[in-house]
């Protein structure tokens, strides 16, 4: 207790006398400069420790960060946004298989299962080693020529922000898709041989070659109108979304030149010489299969933003794909009673999907009150290019060539009408509208309608004549086309070994010829 007592006492003083020397004015000023002393020792001693050892306070010297070029820098929202489009892009190719099965007849369905998925084997190899690199490598305005087999590719394509493979993953869907549409149209007859031939043609060098014309960084279509490039009077650049020309009209037109090559399938009579389409086997998987389409060109349109930053452009380009398809649908359906006096499914499912490839060209640009008259149109077309083929007698099972080729067209060319002059372009933070695109119904002229027409006619004409060359080829060799005995014989068991359907025959009507019990002998 004393020795607390004696503390604070001593304290006591030792107050009393600061208090008393604060009071002479001497002491102060003696007292001011000890602390300035003191203050600069503490602060020149932390210098001496930052600039000698900068980790005892935590800090941390860096070298100056490098240059970073536009495409060094990946995105990641706008990089998850292309992997899930085209996740949906490629779930198309269980919507084509269904169509195309569903269309053929049983004694084929194994063919076209094998078809389809054999082609997506095959694509994706042949676009990894050089149709990726053909069709979006820099190069000239005809072809790409780097990054073969993915070689020295950079972290991102171009300025979008994307991850280059998760834009490879992306672009090898269209480039499935493009390859299956095809097919379709060539069911029935075509020797899977040959399928393999002239699918590494359309995948490895016809799809890739041309779409860089419209889609390559540097293509000639791409970059047409502008001063010292393709046709510089034309005063704007060819013009297609998501693919109504690069991957429909292509489709359409190698399907075309198939189908012409192979000629039709045996028995197949058409109305004009009294007869009329082979009927469909199984309407329930096609029709199924339209509407999976349906849904994975969810991924086609909306992703081509290429950047879920859009927001507003995402949600028109949707919106505008749904219209379209539901204004095809119907009016088709309607057209198709007018023709035959029945509620057609077959003209409804290809109906709506008449309107969607109509819709992937312009669907960016226009309102949805345009989707819909546009797509009302193709529903339209599509009748009339089933009756056209029909009467032609061109051989077509599933209407791949008046849903892809001519809507592809169709869809192409509205563009010119109906861009609402609002929109420009997409970009990977937001839209740039500082240059919108106005069609001819918008108050825009005719620019963008010639140009769209001129885009469109060099890829339909330079399509069809190099497909028609492969075809011709590949048949000459004697290896497109199935044996009149194995077509007889059905695709299944002639070339698969197996029916689609060994245990489940509904009549002798659908049985393939070469099942017990059919009665071919």
């Amino acid at each position: 207790m004393n020795l607390l007592m004696k503390e604070k006492s001593s304290f006591s003083r030792k107050f009393s006398r600061l208090l008393d020397r604060l009071r002479d004015p001497e002491w102060r000023q003696y007292g001011s400069l000890l602390l300035m002393g003191k203050l600069t020792g503490v602060g020149l001693l932390v210098l001496a420790a930052v600039l000698f050892n900068p980790g005892l306070l935590g800090l941390t010297s860096f070298a100056a960060d490098p240059v970073l070029k536009a495409n060094d820098i990946v995105n990641p929202i706008n990089t998850m946004w292309t992997l899930v489009a085209a996740f949906l892009v490629f779930g198309m190719q269980v919507g084509f298989t269904m169509l195309e099965a569903g269309f053929c007849r049983s004694r084929e369905t194994v063919n076209v299962l094998m078809e389809c998925i054999v082609d997506t084997c095959l694509c994706g190899l042949l676009f990894y080693a050089f149709g990726f690199a053909f069709m979006f490598s820099h190069g000239n305005g005809w072809i790409g020529l780097n990054w073969f087999f993915l070689k020295d590719i950079p972290a991102t394509y171009e300025t979008s922000g994307v991850a280059f493979l998760a834009f490879w993953l992306f672009q090898f869907a269209f480039a499935d898709t493009c390859s299956t549409i095809t097919s379709g149209a060539m069911i029935g007859r075509t020797a899977f041989a040959g399928d393999l031939l002239y699918s590494l043609a359309v995948s490895g060098f016809i799809y890739p070659i041309i779409g860089h014309w419209a889609w390559g960084p540097d293509g000639f279509l791409a970059t047409m109108g502008s001063a010292g490039n393709f046709l510089p009077w034309v005063g704007t650049s060819f013009h297609d979304f998501a693919g109504s020309t690069v991957v429909h009209t292509i489709g359409g037109f190698i399907a075309l030149a198939g189908s012409i090559v192979l000629g039709p399938r045996l028995g197949r009579k058409f109305k004009r010489d009294g007869g009329g389409p082979m009927m469909p086997h199984d309407l329930t998987i096609a029709a199924s299969g339209g509407l999976l389409l349906w849904f994975g060109w969810y991924g086609f349109n909306p992703g081509s933003t290429l950047s879920a930053m859009d927001f507003e452009g995402i949600g028109r380009v949707a919106a505008n794909t749904t219209l379209a398809a539901c204004a095809s649908g119907l009016t088709a359906m309607t057209y198709g009673y007018i023709l035959s006096k029945k509620w057609d499914v077959s003209f409804t499912v290809n109906g709506f999907l008449a309107g969607l490839v109509a819709i992937t060209c312009p669907c960016y640009w226009v309102s949805p009150t345009g989707s819909i008259v546009l797509g009302g149109i193709a529903g339209v077309i599509v009748v009339l290019g089933v009756e056209l083929l029909e009467y032609l007698r061109i051989d077509d099972p599933i209407g791949a060539v008046p849903v892809h080729g001519m809507c592809g067209i169709w869809g192409t060319l509205s563009l010119g009408l109906f861009a609402c002059g609002k929109y420009g372009a997409t970009g990977p933070f937001a839209a740039d509208n500082s240059a919108p695109l106005a069609g001819l119904f918008y108050g825009g002229g005719t620019t963008v309608l010639v140009a769209q027409l001129i885009g469109s006619a060099i890829v339909t004409i330079a399509t069809f004549g190099s497909a028609y060359i492969v075809m011709w080829v590949v048949n000459a060799m004697g290896l497109l086309r199935v044996s009149a005995e194995g077509e007889k014989y059905g695709l299944d068991l002639h070339e698969h070994g197996i029916s689609a359907y060994p245990e489940y025959v509904i009549s002798t009507v659908g049985r393939p010829a070469g099942m017990a019990g059919s009665g071919y002998k």
